[in-house]
């Protein structure tokens, strides 16, 4: 797997969500208690913004007001530019690779994106320029979704286990790649970050099914 010059793309499947950009409704509910304490002058950072839902709360309901938004997808940026005019949206050219200078950043949300996002050395990647754009202190909000025990769930990772080489990624029918993560996967992933708080939530996926979450806080040491 590691060798396929395809998988790049796998981890950023900007055709699908070029595609979705108009139809998709993203729910990961945003802790209002986990930004008490932030200034609400703070650089904040939504990395896989999609369609701006997160930014629009974090500005029209808790005042922040020096946001950037940054997405893979064209399509899913310009639906995020027409509904929130007032902040600031970018399209990742070579991701995970961020336009901001080490230590810019105040506050990164990443929200719903490590699911899209399959194979481990690609979210570590992710991880470590999140790290580079923190500043010392900085705060990384991370929402995403835990391996389900359903068995519709169960039988599509194992379906799917041997194609992409780890338990929990599997197509969806509608043509994208995901992935459900064990809980103990994200301290590892998180090495070098502290971990501040964590909750468990329930959400509604993108394709309407209910499905068990985790919410991470986590500070850059």
């Amino acid at each position: 797997m590691d060798d396929d010059p395809t998988q790049p793309e796998l981890d950023r499947q900007t055709d699908y969500w070029d595609a979705a950009a108009a139809t998709k409704t993203f729910t990961h509910p945003l802790h209002s208690p986990w930004l008490d304490g932030v200034s609400r002058h703070a650089a904040v950072l939504d990395y896989g913004c999609g369609y701006g839902r997160t930014l629009g709360s974090v500005r029209q309901r808790h005042g922040f007001d020096n946001l950037t938004g940054a997405d893979t997808s064209p399509g899913m940026i310009a639906r995020a530019r027409r509904e929130h005019p007032g902040t600031r949206f970018t399209v990742l050219e070579a991701p995970p690779a961020v336009p901001v200078p080490d230590g810019g950043v105040d506050l990164v949300l990443l929200f719903a994106v490590l699911t899209c996002v399959p194979r481990d050395e690609a979210q570590r990647a992710l991880v470590g320029e999140l790290a580079r754009v923190l500043r010392p202190g900085g705060l990384l909000y991370v929402s995403d979704l835990l391996l389900q025990e359903d068995e519709r769930n169960v039988e599509r990772y194992r379906r799917f286990a041997g194609r992409y080489g780890t338990y929990g990624v599997f197509e969806t029918g509608d043509g994208a790649v995901c992935r459900h993560h064990p809980e103990d996967w994200f301290p590892s992933l998180l090495d070098g970050f502290e971990l501040t708080a964590t909750r468990h939530i329930t959400v509604a996926t993108m394709n309407g099914h209910e499905s068990a979450g985790i919410q991470i806080l986590a500070r850059k040491v």
